[in-house]
């Protein structure tokens, strides 16, 4: 097993559980290399190595940006992708039903788990001259919380989700109906939304179940529109988004597809929370393409 770590995960608790994980993992027999990278393309280049050289599980002690650089290098081979979750949304490890804040039971799992083949999301750039593609495992999500995610990230203050809680304010000040591009399993229509989302699973943003009947084995994508709303709408809308509730309302439109496409001027997406680039992108469904560690079933619980 290969434990590749994000030393700035949860403040720098990334290293204090993995170097507790190695030592579970040690003390019960399982060949364990440790790795870091100083930055992502050290980190990727790292777990690149690893699958190389046939690790049979690749963990990663991080959050949902970590699963998304290791994605990009266990995807399709037969190394499986195991989770310590310690970053600030970990919602592929609430798909996976790891424990998130509990260390020592997240490292049980590595232990006692089984392998789950998976499916993952495929995006793949249109707007470049040479189109780059990229697996998620969550959700891609394109207009007001990609914009959100986008000025939070030029922001230096304030830190955490206070910053992303201040860019939230600082877009609904400059809110406006975006006119979209969708097409989906080849059908193609215009439309007005204030977001998309596509889900290869449910939630996003720390438990937001924005695609509530995703389901990651199925073959499938599931597809979230929510149109245009006013500023007041949208507030109003934020509790029933928490709770998954939204897909109830009649002007939301839900619907699963094996592939989809976006397109609005000057937009961003984001995949597994991690900026993706500009609009147009292609997003694709791919079956059975990861093995995942997950708990193993416990024997004798209901029929």
């Amino acid at each position: 097993m290969t434990l590749l770590v994000n030393p700035a995960s949860g403040g720098r608790a990334g290293e204090q559980v993995a170097a507790s994980a190695a030592r579970r993992l040690l003390a019960h027999g399982v060949e364990v290399d440790v790795v870091a990278g100083r930055d992502a393309a050290e980190a990727r280049a790292r777990a690149a190595a690893s699958v190389a050289a046939g690790a049979d599980v690749l963990a990663v002690a991080g959050g949902d940006g970590m699963v998304h650089l290791a994605l990009q290098e266990v995807a399709g081979t037969g190394t499986a992708l195991a989770v310590l979750p310690c970053g600030t949304g970990n919602d592929f490890a609430r798909v996976l039903g790891i424990p998130r804040t509990d260390p020592t039971a997240a490292a049980e799992v590595l232990l006692g788990g089984h392998r789950r083949r998976l499916d993952l999301g495929r995006c793949t750039e249109r707007s470049g001259a040479a189109p780059a593609s990229r697996w998620f495992a969550t959700v891609v999500t394109s207009g007001f919380d990609s914009l959100v995610l986008e000025r939070a990230n030029r922001m230096t203050w304030p830190r955490g989700q206070a910053r992303y809680r201040l860019a939230v304010l600082a877009e609904l000040g400059v809110l406006r109906p975006r006119a979209f591009t969708l097409e989906v399993d080849g059908r193609r229509e215009e439309l007005e939304a204030t977001l998309i989302a596509v889900g290869n699973t449910t939630t996003y943003g720390g438990g937001m179940p924005i695609c509530p009947h995703a389901v990651p084995d199925d073959g499938l994508l599931s597809v979230t529109v929510v149109p245009a709303l006013t500023r007041a709408r949208l507030v109003r809308s934020f509790p029933l988004m928490q709770r998954g509730a939204h897909v109830e309302r009649p002007n939301v439109r839900t619907f699963h597809a094996r592939s989809v496409a976006l397109d609005t001027p000057d937009m961003l997406a984001t995949a597994d929370g991690e900026p993706l680039g500009r609009l147009p992108v292609a997003v694709e469904a791919v079956p059975g393409a990861v093995d995942v560690i997950v708990p193993a079933p416990v024997v004798g619980a209901g029929d």
